[in-house]
């Protein structure tokens, strides 16, 4: 019994790698990816940063917090109405394997797209402009860990039964935006009221942006310990509802 299910296990987590790499060879480059994933980022980053003076270190974990949150959880809302479009949605449901670990491989996709525009910021501050990180071994566990939550954030999304990309990044930005806002991102969480605070922790952008800075600046409002703790259950809780709201999208024929 026990040989068998490690058995199963070691073909799930084969199958979700292999929808990984599937559509990190055919979707990366697409332009919805890079518009939504790589561009909106770094546009809002430098839109809400200019002229206000910012370090580079402050700089550099916000954009970090912004780029995890806003490319991972682009992947799903792009590439799954983009696979019902063409039909290999339907396909991969039709396969051998569980919707769980479909949509685990999803979830790697976005996560991968996420940490790997990350560093491309990350680099040119470390080598370029001299910027000398906190903790880097905490940066390698908080980029990928956020990275996963933000992906599976995004799945929940993509679950809207539609074929079209707009259809699900319109209420995604909808929910997205005021998640940014009250954060931390713009306004520290010590500067926040009190109730503004409380509002904050219903985002999960405030845990990702209060590790970001302990990993860059060496100093946060919460424990890093606790960011890390949360980032993993986010990843859970989100799945799960992403789950059955995806086999809701089946039963409807998306």
């Amino acid at each position: 019994m026990s040989r068998g299910w490690i058995t199963r296990l070691q073909d799930e987590i084969s199958q979700a790698w292999a929808v990984a790499v599937k559509d990190v060879r055919v979707y990366y480059l697409t332009p919805p990816m890079i518009m939504f994933g790589l561009m909106l980022p770094l546009f809002l980053f430098f839109s809400f940063s200019i002229k206000r003076e910012i370090g580079l270190e402050i700089g550099l974990a916000r954009l970090l917090a912004l780029t995890t949150f806003f490319t991972a959880s682009s992947a799903g809302p792009v590439i799954i109405p983009l696979e019902r479009r063409v039909g290999t949605y339907d396909r991969l449901l039709t396969a051998p394997m569980s919707l769980t670990t479909l949509l685990l491989g999803k979830t790697l996709v976005g996560a991968f797209f996420a940490t790997l525009v990350s560093a491309v910021p990350l680099l040119i501050s470390i080598l370029g402009l001299g910027v000398n990180l906190a903790d880097p071994g905490l940066l390698l566990i908080s980029v990928p860990l956020a990275s996963l939550a933000f992906s599976a954030f995004g799945l929940v999304f993509a679950s809207i039964p539609t074929r079209s990309v707009g259809n699900i990044m319109m209420p995604s930005t909808l929910v997205r935006w005021p998640l940014m806002f009250i954060s931390g991102i713009f306004i520290p969480l010590e500067e926040m009221a009190p109730w503004a605070r409380t509002l904050a922790y219903f985002s999960p952008l405030t845990y990702a942006q209060d590790l970001m800075n302990h990993t860059v600046l060496g100093k946060g409002f919460l424990n890093p310990w606790i960011d890390v703790a949360i980032l993993p259950l986010l990843l859970i809780l989100f799945l799960i509802p992403a789950a059955r709201l995806h086999h809701r999208s089946r039963v409807l024929g998306y």
